[in-house]
């Protein structure tokens, strides 16, 4: 077993996985009560720590802070004042968690009053009226922290490469996932709602910005197996066919999402890689076909004690060091490629021929160190050119190579007619 990636098995612990869904729900809906609301519901969700989840301070009372300790599997309450109060995690009823939590924020002088119906579960049961007998497998929510803290670390790194909005890493305890979401910065049409239990409203306000958002399910919710998850909201045209990697990956159906198992992550070679293209790769497909304006809004990966550069050095010195800095092209009878080399790192676009009038640009990679330096853009650029010195036409199936293209009406008289 890879000691950072533990291996998880939904359907082995998915009696205790739906009872601490319903038990972050109790603790999440306290959050939700007493927090002022911030944009797309961020006052309501948990924060992973070394020792599991937390809501971080709550204003009420003197601020309370509330710990889902997975460790010594106890519900941990903490006051402004210095009071402290806590509660065992164990075999129980959804209707006892719900008075153990109601008695403990009481004991540290905050007001316990907030909704008491779950959300986002099918045919939900008022907390104070379930009162079935749930297991509490301990073993399996070590493992499911374990993973968390994985995925957490993987989530951050990612979200270091973008300038724009984005979001916390934290987890929705509605649909009980832990999410990292972009924005374009653009308005997004008014969201269809229907989600089950969950207010339109809610969702709308949740979606009335263009994002491209990441995740990870325990399982369940049409999923047998834990997974990882990518979507663009709004759906741009051809998100579904995008090719993204790393092979295990691929477009449900039915949940119109991007879906990578976590066992492909968890035995791979290096599982941090495998999820961070990922991300990488989703995002990219979602940005580069809905044309967001990846020079100002991506950048490369942040690293411990480096400054990132100011965007004025940046774009000054990038342009001094990639223009001085040769297309090459390897051309095949069946295949060929575009590829540039700057500061050692090589950035490379493959395209194939159909006939003796057509190439098809099927695949841009462009490495972390090099994006936002219009390296991708140049090999689009000398593509264009090659096409019109040699009379031919240019059909751009990868996304980023359409999206070059179409934000350049200049370049369009190459397209295939």
């Amino acid at each position: 077993m890879n000691n950072r990636w533990p291996s998880l098995d939904y359907l082995s612990w998915r009696d205790t996985c739906s009872a601490l869904h319903l038990y972050l729900q109790i603790v999440g809906k306290y959050r939700l009560a007493h927090t002022p609301w911030l944009n797309h519901s961020w006052n309501a969700t948990f924060y992973v720590t070394p020792r599991g989840l937390t809501t971080s301070a709550v204003p009420d009372a003197s601020g309370i802070e509330i710990l889902f300790d997975f460790h010594e599997h106890r519900v941990t309450g903490t006051s402004g004042d210095g009071r402290t109060a806590s509660f065992g995690l164990g075999s129980s009823t959804v209707a006892r968690f719900h008075a153990d939590f109601v008695q403990l924020v009481g004991d540290l002088g905050g007001d316990p009053t907030f909704n008491g119906l779950p959300n986002e579960v099918p045919d939900p049961v008022p907390f104070q009226e379930d009162n079935r007998d749930r297991l509490y497998d301990r073993d399996a929510v070590q493992r499911f922290h374990q993973a968390l803290m994985a995925i957490d670390r993987v989530f951050k790194t990612f979200r270091t490469s973008f300038l724009g909005k984005s979001s916390p890493v934290h987890l929705f305890w509605g649909s009980f996932d832990l999410a990292v979401t972009r924005f374009s910065g653009r308005q997004a049409p008014l969201h269809a709602g229907g989600i089950p239990a969950l207010p339109d409203d809610i969702a709308q306000e949740a979606y009335d910005r263009e994002v491209s958002s990441a995740g990870f399910w325990p399982g369940g919710g049409g999923l047998d197996y834990p997974a990882f998850y990518a979507y663009a909201y709004p759906a741009p045209n051809g998100f579904r066919n995008a090719a993204v990697q790393p092979d295990a990956a691929f477009w449900h159906d039915g949940l119109s999402e991007f879906i990578l198992p976590y066992d492909a992550v968890q035995s791979a070679a290096d599982p941090d890689k495998a999820l961070l293209a990922f991300l990488m790769t989703t995002y990219e497909a979602a940005a580069d076909l809905a044309m967001w304006d990846r020079d100002m809004l991506d950048c490369a990966h942040g690293k411990p004690g480096q400054v990132r550069r100011q965007n004025a050095e940046k774009s000054t010195a990038d342009a001094a060091t990639t223009e001085g800095e040769k297309v090459e092209r390897d051309d095949g009878a069946s295949k060929g490629r575009y590829w540039i080399v700057v500061d050692g790192v090589e950035a490379e676009m493959t395209y194939s021929r159909a006939g003796k009038g057509l190439i098809i640009i099927d695949h841009t990679d462009v490495p972390t160190a090099l994006r936002g330096r219009k390296i991708g853009e140049r090999m689009v650029r000398q593509a264009v050119e090659d096409a019109r010195r040699d009379g031919i036409a240019i059909m751009p199936l990868c996304p980023f190579a359409k999206a070059q293209i179409d934000r350049h009406p200049e370049w369009q008289d190459v397209l295939r007619k």
